[in-house]
């Protein structure tokens, strides 16, 4: 287990349970890529690199031995301009101008534990014990760069992070135009290409196609992570699928704009690289100063795509989310945002509330409206003070009519954004992000503040805490809602605009840091236009995200089951809407609602005060059960069984770590004429127990539901759906 270091064969040997990651540091100094899959033995582990001599354009520069050339040879973390002609992993521009480099192998060192990442959010380790860490240290003595390469292993997860820092150990500044976080070389194309795409309200869709001859890539471009593209890739063995063959996940733990590229050279091998995106990015690294990439977490699965799955689930849910709320379960919540939007008052605040609590939920959630002269969305951004006119009392007091219900009370903020029709922007109109003599874009009539400046950070932070200081606030939804357009600093000189976007991030991070500390007992949850920054960065800081503006139980199939490919369901909220549905006017039952509803942090975004007699007695169970699932809801290791992308049915399960309960949740979107029987097969159970079906009362063999299935059945009409609940029968 662990990290190994064999000095005769120079071979780095990285293992965790099932894992092998294997580098050598060729007599040249470069260090090789030689293997990453399942777990080997350190026999003869020099003998996987071949080398052999190609055509007179894949140069050498060691004329001696024409079998190494740097664009056929596998590399841990290639450069540009001394003979790799593919993708480099990084790219730096002399004071001279130039932009060749070649980093030699210096030193190393081998620890336990793992270290933080200086200003980014990271995975982490509670016990030095959890991994081991290498530290590779290669050096470009005439540009005068030292180039870090961080490797950690987790002993009992099938995951390596990995990480980069730049030291500019000469007396010249450089420019760095790209660092990426990771880079490996794969000896085969046989692969295909999984990411997750999308849009507003049609998030994280799953495509793949098989890789072709050149560049693919996956990227944002939008200062943030985005609704379009997350920052997550896979390579798919050939036939891969959620039980079977070998997977190769890459996620970035990173909110701004990355780039994911995949190339496939002339010899069929493939190049796989992520990090921060290098179109329009520079960072001007001066003498003695250094830049840390951001993390990317690398997964392997010998046992397809669920296995890879559930391993990114355990360590971000375990080792990545932070705070008390990590390991705690959420309160059922109902939001307030589509059942008023702007048009609310204390009243009817508090009847929306007090129906709540007469159903047994848990926390109200105040959403967008209550600060400054806020009616709709075309002002006040920025100005956080409470509408008297809509509040007179303020916030303490509606909080307090809330608490007297028996509930917590949460808020909506949107710190990032200014409006221009806010008394802020009106003091400050170079506060935001922009460019001398061009025009201010609008998105959402809005603009997006600088938080690459430190005043700004600080004033919209003081803010923010006097308001949550304000009030006895247990629940903070924070949003942003639109991307980055001129993107440009006042305060940055011409050199350092490039920084901008990047600086922004940090800017951000820092204010998360400082808001989530002062204020450890506030469950956060972050939002962007509902799962536009859905990433691992933002789970650092709030342990769930909003999952999609898009409500709809059957949209919802596909975005809760795509965004499962990487995130916990502990990660993703997930409400019971109106209907006909406000994004897509489709109409559903409350019940396949609350099904879907309840895969996820689950709550409520209507108008309680609506419901009828009938209505309100389902929400009053859907509620109890929930809370009585909850605890395996959030902490159990979810199952796909039926995708929504390839047919007219979805389901997934989740079951306990000990495989004592289990839940299962089936959807059928269309019925179909004279539809043939359909079995159910289970996993994650097991074989040699007997479960109970906790509402039929029936006992099957863990066995018989994996491997024969459970019959579904007759269902009338369209959108449908089940839940099940099966606990082990004890001895």
């Amino acid at each position: 287990m662990g990290i190994q270091y064999l000095a005769e064969e120079r071979i780095f040997h990285l293992q965790s349970k099932e894992t092998s990651y294997v580098i050598q540091l060729l007599h040249t100094g470069i260090p090789a890529h030689v293997y990453w899959g399942r777990k080997i033995r350190s026999g003869a582990l020099s003998s996987i690199l071949k080398r052999t001599e190609r055509c007179s354009f894949s140069p050498s520069p060691f004329p001696d031995d024409m079998t190494l050339s740097y664009d056929t040879l596998a590399q841990e973390y290639p450069s540009y301009g001394v003979g790799d002609f593919r993708n480099p992993a990084y790219q730096i521009q002399a004071e001279n101008g130039t932009t060749a480099s070649e980093a030699l192998y210096d030193k190393h060192r081998i620890y336990k534990g793992k270290p933080a990442l200086e200003g980014l959010p990271a995975t982490y380790t509670e016990h030095e014990d959890e991994a081991e860490t290498l530290e590779l240290e290669l050096v470009d003595a005439v540009a005068g760069l030292r180039i870090i390469l961080s490797y950690t292993v987790f002993e009992e997860l099938n995951a390596v992070t990995r990480s980069v820092r730049f030291v500019n150990e000469g007396q010249a500044s450089l420019n760095l135009l790209r660092g990426y976080s990771m880079s490996v070389d794969f000896r085969t194309s046989d692969y295909e290409l999984l990411h997750l795409s999308g849009t507003w309200t049609r998030e994280r869709y799953i495509e793949r196609r098989a890789l072709a001859s050149g560049m693919q890539a996956v990227e944002s471009r939008r200062g943030s992570s985005s609704h379009n593209q997350n920052p997550f890739v896979a390579l798919l063995s050939h036939g891969a699928d959620e039980d079977h063959g070998e997977v190769y996940g890459v996620s970035l733990v990173y909110s701004g704009s990355f780039s994911a590229q995949v190339e496939v050279d002339s010899y069929k091998t493939t190049r796989l690289s992520m990090g921060i995106n290098s179109f329009d990015f520079n960072w001007l690294l001066e003498a003695g100063q250094s830049f840390q990439t951001p993390e990317a977490v690398l997964v392997f699965s010998p046992d397809g795509i669920g296995a890879m799955s559930r391993t990114y689930h355990k360590l971000y849910r375990t080792r990545l989310a932070r705070g008390i709320y990590r390991d705690r379960t959420r309160p059922v919540l109902v939001n307030n945002w589509e059942a008023t939007y702007f048009d609310f008052n204390a009243e009817k605040i508090e009847n929306i509330a007090r129906a709540g609590a007469e159903l047994g939920i848990e926390l109200f959630v105040l959403d967008d409206g209550w600060f400054g002269h806020r009616d709709n969305d075309r002002s006040s951004l920025g100005d956080w003070f409470v509408d008297r006119k809509k509040l007179p009392e303020g916030l303490g007091d509606l909080a307090e009519r809330v608490n007297k219900l028996d509930m917590q009370f949460g808020l909506w903020f949107e710190p990032e954004m200014i409006s221009p029709d806010s008394e802020l922007y009106r003091e400050h109109p170079d506060w935001c992000l922009h460019v001398p003599d061009r025009r201010r874009t609008l998105g959402r009539t809005q603009l997006v503040l600088d938080f690459s400046r430190e005043d700004v950070c600080q004033a919209i932070g003081d803010q923010i805490v006097e308001v949550l200081r304000s009030a006895p606030i247990t629940y903070v939804k924070w949003d942003m809602n639109r991307n980055m357009t001129e993107i440009g600093s006042a305060l940055l000189p011409p050199e350092r605009q490039r920084e901008t976007a990047h600086r922004y991030m940090l800017g951000l991070y820092g204010m998360l840091e400082r808001i989530t500390s002062e204020f450890p007992n506030i469950l956060f949850e972050s939002c962007s236009g509902g799962g536009g920054r859905f990433d691992p960065g933002m789970l650092y800081y709030m342990p769930q995200t909003w999952t999609s503006d898009n409500t709809d139980a059957v949209s919802r199939l596909k975005i809760q089951y795509g965004t499962s490919i990487v995130y916990p369901i502990s990660s993703m909220g997930s409400h019971v809407s109106a209907v006909p549905n406000h994004q897509v006017h489709r109409s559903t039952s409350l019940e396949m609602r609350g099904h879907i509803a309840m895969s996820g942090n689950f709550g409520y975004e209507l108008d309680l005060t609506q419901f009828t007699e009938e209505e309100k007695a389902a929400v009053k169970e859907q509620v109890a059960l929930y809370k009585e699932l909850r605890s395996l809801v959030q902490f159990g290791e979810q199952y796909r069984l039926l995708s929504p992308f390839e047919g007219n049915e979805t389901a997934w399960m989740i079951a306990a770590e000990d495989k004592s309960e289990a839940v299962v949740v089936y959807a059928r979107v269309l019925a179909e004429p004279n539809d043939p029987l359909h079995y159910l097969r289970l996993k994650g159970l097991d074989p040699e127990a007997d479960y109970e079906w906790v509402e039929g009362g029936g006992v099957y063999g863990g066995d018989l539901l994996m491997y024969a299935g459970l019959p579904l059945p007759d269902l009338h009409g369209d959108f449908q759906s089940l839940l099940w609940r099966f606990r082990k029968v004890q001895g």
